[in-house]
């Protein structure tokens, strides 16, 4: 692709600018690549007096006691919500993770929500089992405030329009069902409304949180279900997968838009693709090659990509001879004969089978290895299950990590997902274009930096991720960082500020024991003539761009004053970033009245 500004957008590609996830092992994307990189199972083994359940049958020689688990499922923070402790208390543990992720990945996006603009859909998938473990259901006898109120929070339909409400967003709410698949249906309902015009900006995704969490199950031979509690994809000896959790989200929007509004842009959605099995030669449930083949070439088709050009393919992968025999096969059929090689992995190796985030998991690995230029290994693969005959195939097993460099000379990646009931989905995603020309960034301009939390504990926390970030990645620009800052993110009580001319400065602020020098912080901000300063209906304006002006905003805008920071970034080029996103304070909610 050029590099030119004059570059021409495929009018059908959707940009992933935003991301989060909270998979086993993960509490973030971050970990969660790093996790994958270096081969790690995140599978927990569990003693039996760590089991919740199951008393009766632990003991059991078939009952394996692996799950992939959550850390901190049970856990919310409702005050950056405006939630109060009944309300949180009354969702269910998949309405607040899923929550919690939107957020993180809407601010990862480098957008507040309260000044977005536009229509903003939400398009998610939950477990309706999930809720009924939880709680029982509300008693409709009668349909006052205590009944709406739990019935809002309870029921797996308002996942969607709850992030919309609890965010301060308007849009399209679209809760999916359908089980396995439900990430990718999601991602396909929002390019969709995208691409229509019907929304400005989509968060799509999917939630699990298997209850009781803290469980292993009974093994059944061949059924989907692991012998010994480790998945082990297209290997001879496989025997299923582990159950898992999770909740993953992307934001979305239209890569043209996506370049102009100056977005960062970790992959594009290239095509995508659904169907269903319907009446099949195979058992209900199951899948059909077919069916499968069909609905991983439309996806290919829509977006107008030839299948020797896709070099990553994230499979579904139970890590069940049988299973991963008709994916292969489907898969083979939906490529065809090709010249290329593409490589084959499945996630579940690493965390088994989240149910409907499974697809989520998949996906994220895809988007991180195309941001990154890497594939990453498929663990547990010790010997290759000669019965898939992937010589004769376009897919040879990802064994190692290695850098991504495809023949055809642009990264591309398939991710399939299935689910029981018939249920087929796939996604292509690229890699993302490179951006037009920057000029280099001025030396010794003055910046704004901003940070505010809820309280000071949140605000410190915040300084010291922001310093590890920067300090780890010397690539990122200085404008970029405060641009980002400004404009994505919610501004709250608890305030810093900081006028700084570098990369260097803004680490040692951030990294001072107490506020000095050129910082401004809440409750020690020095006092200015706030009234005399310039001013528009977006707040204050700094009266020009030496540090005395931006220093005197900074102080205003420390003692609660509104400022108008898109007016510091008229004229530059900067672009947003990826940075932390806020630190989230949890606490236990859980219901114990039933």
């Amino acid at each position: 692709m050029s590099d030119s500004p004059e570059q021409v957008y495929d009018p059908g590609d959707v940009a992933v600018i935003g991301a989060s996830c909270r998979l086993p092992g993960a509490r973030s994307k971050e970990r969660y690549w790093d996790n994958l990189v270096h081969g790690r199972e995140s599978i927990t083994f569990l003693t039996k007096e760590e089991i919740e359940v199951d008393e009766t049958i632990v003991s059991n020689p078939f009952y394996v006691r692996a799950a992939g688990l959550v850390d901190g499922h049970d856990e919310f923070d409702p005050s950056v919500f405006g939630i109060s402790d009944r309300t949180a208390t009354l969702m269910t543990p998949e309405h607040r993770l899923f929550l919690e992720s939107a957020w993180e990945s809407l601010e990862d996006a480098g957008y507040d929500p309260e000044r977005v603009t536009g229509e903003v859909g939400v398009y998610g998938a939950n477990n309706p089992q999930t809720a009924a473990r939880y709680s029982s259901p509300p008693d409709w006898a009668s349909v006052g405030p205590e009944v709406m109120d739990r019935s809002l929070a309870w029921t797996p339909d308002t996942l969607t329009s709850n992030a919309l409400y609890y965010m301060g967003l308007t849009g399209e709410a679209v809760t999916v069902t359908a089980v396995c698949a439900g990430f990718h249906y999601s991602v396909h309902l929002a390019c969709q409304s995208l691409l229509l015009g019907q929304t400005d900006m989509a968060i799509a995704g999917s939630v699990i949180v298997r209850l009781p969490h803290r469980r292993g199950y009974l093994w059944e031979e061949n059924r989907i279900l692991s012998r010994d509690g480790h998945c082990r994809p297209f290997d001879a000896k496989g025997t299923g997968s582990v159950l898992a959790s999770g909740v993953a989200t992307v934001v979305l929007k239209p890569l043209a838009q996506a370049v102009a509004d100056r977005d960062h842009v970790y992959a594009v959605v290239k095509g995508t693709a659904i169907n269903n099995n319907g009446v099949s030669a195979m058992a209900y449930g199951l899948a059909q090659p077919e069916r499968m083949s069909a609905c991983i070439a439309n996806a290919m088709e829509v977006g107008g990509v030839s299948p020797d050009t896709v070099s990553m393919y994230e499979a579904n992968g139970f890590g069940l001879p049988m299973t991963d025999g008709l994916e292969v096969n489907a898969a083979t059929m939906a490529f065809g004969k090709q010249t290329g090689t593409c490589s084959i992995g499945s996630v579940k190796g690493n965390i088994g089978h989240g149910g409907v985030v499974a697809g989520g998991a998949g996906s994220m690995k895809a988007i991180l290895a195309l941001h990154h230029r890497t594939l990453v290994p498929t663990i547990n693969l010790t010997e290759v299950n000669e019965d898939l005959d992937f010589p004769s195939t376009p897919f040879v097993p990802q064994r190692e990590p290695a850098e991504w460099d495809p023949e055809c000379g642009v990264r591309r990646a398939g991710v399939t997902a299935l689910g029981g009931g018939g249920y087929n989905a796939h996604l292509v995603f690229q890699e993302a274009p490179g951006l037009p020309g920057r000029a280099p960034e001025a030396v010794g301009t003055p910046r704004l930096v901003v940070l505010s939390a809820l309280d000071d504990e949140a605000l410190a926390r915040q300084r010291e991720r922001l310093r590890d970030r920067v300090t780890g990645d010397p690539g990122l620009r200085l404008d970029d960082i405060c641009f980002s800052l400004a404009m994505g993110r919610k501004v709250m009580p608890r305030r810093w500020a900081a006028v700084v001319r570098s990369r260097a400065e803004l680490i040692e602020v951030l990294s001072a024991a107490s506020p000095g020098g050129l910082v401004a912080a809440t409750g020690s901000a020095p006092q200015v003539d706030a009234d005399a300063m310039r001013r528009n209906d977006r707040g204050l304006l700094p009266s020009g761009q030496d540090p005395q002006a931006l220093f005197e905003l900074a102080a205003a805008w420390v003692n609660g004053r509104p400022a108008d920071f898109a007016s510091l970034y008229q004229g530059e080029d900067a672009h947003r970033v990826s940075l932390p996103t806020y630190p989230f304070q949890p606490r236990r909610f859980w219901r114990t009245d039933w």
